[in-house]
């Protein structure tokens, strides 16, 4: 019995020992003269040594931080392990939609998350550092980051992707401080227009090779303008795999959704 309890406790410190790694720093933002604290997972093999690995951005929704994916979610170790890569969750703020504001000129998240976020992680770590190493995605306002800075920074991101994400708010015009960061939404919306997912799809069409993965649930109460994307993708012939299933705006399907988003996002690092 002493001999099999010896080998089990072996083997829980050497599964412990090789677990994924998780660090919470903090990057600093030069156009915002402050910085913000980021999750920074390095899977088990990583290393000090010659080894790059791809990097998963993964974004916050509405009310969220930089730790809740990892507090929410605590598979990402797992996952980061098993596909061998790391997974970066940044801060996005309360409300920020990862945006730069065109009233604001103190609130500028998509300059932040978007560039100054990756180069800072490939000065500090052992990436990949070209968009065949980068994918970005996240839930709800991070689902409209995801595929926000993804579209809108190809020379940075070579793959997107969004979960039960906000990728039109134009119907909201009252919610999570959009107002706020962006003005008068005008008639219909108008103003916020090119601010939305559904007007970024005009920069890709059918010759583009960004893999897209859109995922939202039928109980959501951001399904419609998921579907709304989903046909204007299809219109535009626009590859994409779309993905709805039973579910609601909540971490039970945001823990589901996520494992296929980073399966999505490992078999394009393969490529």
């Amino acid at each position: 019995m002493r001999t099999l309890l010896f080998f089990i406790f072996t083997f829980v410190v050497l599964q412990a020992c090789q677990a994924a790694q998780v660090d919470t720093i903090s990057i600093p933002s030069a156009v915002m003269h402050r910085s913000f604290k980021a999750v920074v997972i390095k899977p088990a093999s990583y290393k000090n040594g010659s080894e790059r690995y791809p990097v998963v951005y993964l974004l916050h929704g509405y009310g969220g931080n930089y730790a809740n994916w990892v507090t929410k979610v605590p598979a990402l170790r797992e996952l980061a392990d098993k596909y061998n890569f790391m997974i970066v969750c940044p801060d996005g703020a309360i409300g920020s939609w990862y945006l730069d504001s065109p009233i604001d000129s103190n609130w500028r998240f998509e300059t932040y998350v978007g560039t100054e976020i990756p180069a800072y992680i490939d000065q500090h770590y052992q990436t990949v550092p070209t968009p065949q190493g980068r994918a970005i995605t996240g839930l709800s306002m991070g689902g409209h980051g995801g595929l926000y800075l993804g579209i809108r920074h190809q020379d940075i991101f070579g793959a997107a992707g969004s979960m039960s994400g906000g990728v039109d708010f134009r119907p909201f015009p009252q919610n999570w401080d959009i107002v706020k960061h962006l003005g008068d939404p005008g008639p219909d919306g108008a103003n916020w227009t090119e601010y939305t997912v559904i007007k970024q799809i005009e920069k890709l069409d059918s010759t583009s090779r960004m893999p897209l993965i859109v995922d939202c649930g039928v109980s959501d109460f951001f399904i419609d303008v998921n579907r709304n994307l989903h046909q204007a993708l299809l219109q535009r012939k626009i590859a994409h795999d779309y993905i709805e299933r039973p579910g609601a705006h909540n971490w039970d399907y945001w823990n589901n959704a996520i494992q296929y988003q980073l399966l999505f996002f490992h078999r394009f690092f393969q490529h």
